[in-house]
């Protein structure tokens, strides 16, 4: 990352099949195929019901500044999903209902911020995909130049630009743009799995049977009793 505030304009994005494919799966899948990897913690859907899947761009701010969130929204091309980090931990407002009404003209797909946003209700009413780390109507200056596609961390998840990031109501994830066609193909295997053990589970049958958990009960000594 250069040491100068910088503006990136263009990134590289996923193939555009692959994002779409990707979008249909939820988060738990996708985390699950990706090895357990990726998730954003202690960030929670502000929007529920709402879900978003697209190619990260990010900006990095000053903790109780949005300057550069503003610069981003720029360089955003339709389907993108907006990435906010701060240098410093923060839970201001960075993100409300007028920046929000701008990012849906512009085709942005959602917005997941490490810090906080404001105007819940009117997002909820709006019905625009946020996730945060927090709500707080502590409000922002715009005074501090940062970075725009350079490599942040958000939920303890570092997020490079380009990288296809995925949320809904369990949550957000990114997954790297170089392992998202593995990811998809990993995911589409766990769909069938599901889908034939769920055919036994509905025909009545116990998940200690389906998931063959019996022998490892046993190897772990785990004993059965009828009584104390």
């Amino acid at each position: 990352m250069s040491s100068s505030p910088t503006v990136v304009r263009r990134i590289t994005r996923p193939d555009p099949e692959l994002v779409k494919t990707a979008a249909q799966y939820g988060v738990a899948t996708l985390h699950e195929a990706n090895r357990r990897r990726g998730l954003m913690l202690d960030i929670h859907p502000v929007v529920p019901g709402t879900r978003m899947c697209g190619p990260a761009v990010t900006s990095l701010n000053h903790a109780g500044d949005n300057l550069m969130l503003h610069a981003a929204v720029e360089v955003c091309e339709p389907g993108d999903v907006l990435v906010v980090a701060t240098l410093s931990p923060s839970t201001h407002g960075m993100f409300g209902e007028l920046l929000a009404t701008q990012c849906r003209a512009q085709g942005i797909a959602g917005v997941v911020l490490d810090a906080g946003v404001r105007d819940k209700r009117d997002l909820q009413e709006m019905s625009f995909p946020v996730w945060s780390r927090a709500v707080s109507a502590a409000g922002t200056v715009k005074a501090t130049p940062g970075w725009v596609n350079v490599p942040v961390v958000c939920g303890s998840a570092t997020v490079q630009p380009g990288d296809l990031v995925i949320a809904d109501d369990d949550g957000a994830m990114v997954i790297p743009r170089s392992e998202v066609a593995a990811a998809v193909e990993a995911a589409r295997l766990r769909e069938e799995r599901e889908a034939a053990n769920r055919a036994r589970l509905q025909a009545g049958e116990l998940s200690l049977d389906v998931n063959n958990l019996r022998p490892l009960l046993e190897r772990l000594g785990v004993t059965y009793t009828d009584g104390c």
